[in-house]
């Protein structure tokens, strides 16, 4: 019988150990179990992925000339997957934007060349983002009774904006209510409560 931790100690077999469980009700349970075969190693994968280089600034002229100093700072021994991370987290979004595509660095870096000489190429995408946002809400599906009641009684703003899109909608509907269920119910629900999220 077992009552301390102990050493158990490598062999050249598998580490088994049988466990047996007696309930007081008259449950009797035994099984073995054995270490578990060593992991093999995975082999990574050397196939080369696309991987975008995120560049923006404040004006077209600025954004080639960051191309070229990214261009001066990297080399073609420099990991890719290392810059695309740096360049996606570390810089602010500015107004003109470019992605610049490639599998290696020195697929990237001729790409990079390309886009500070402002030369068109299907490796660079460049653009400037829209003034407008949509969004699209799930369906049926998602809803659950009570969804919502936390953040209602938590956070005004969700509140205010739950109650103001149920005022405007002509179908009653109780989230805390198992009628929540039927479609009539549950749409209106869906919306109002995720209207009240964006708000929020």
């Amino acid at each position: 019988l077992l009552t301390d931790a102990v050493d158990w100690p490598e062999t050249d077999r598998p580490r088994r150990a049988a466990i047996s469980s007696f309930g007081v009700s008259g449950t009797n349970a035994h099984t073995i179990i054995e270490q578990a075969p060593p992991a093999e190693a995975e082999e990574s994968s050397t196939t080369p992925a696309l991987l975008p280089w995120l560049l923006s600034a404040k004006s077209g002229a600025a954004l080639r000339d960051q191309a070229r100093r990214l261009l001066a700072h990297v080399q073609d021994d420099t990991a890719p997957a290392d810059v695309g991370l740096s360049l996606a987290t570390t810089r602010s979004a500015l107004r003109h934007r470019a992605a610049v595509i490639g599998e290696t660095s020195a697929e990237l870096r001729r790409e990079l060349g390309l886009l500070a000489a402002g030369t068109p190429s299907p490796g660079v995408v460049q653009g400037r983002p829209g003034g407008k946002v949509g969004f699209l809400f799930s369906g049926q599906g998602s809803q659950r009774v009570g969804m919502g009641r936390e953040l209602y009684e938590a956070f005004p703003v969700f509140a205010d904006a739950y109650d103001e899109v149920c005022a405007r909608l002509d179908v009653p509907f109780d989230v805390d209510s198992e009628s929540l269920d039927q479609t009539g119910c549950t749409q209106p629900a869906l919306f109002a409560v995720e209207v009240a999220l964006f708000r929020l």
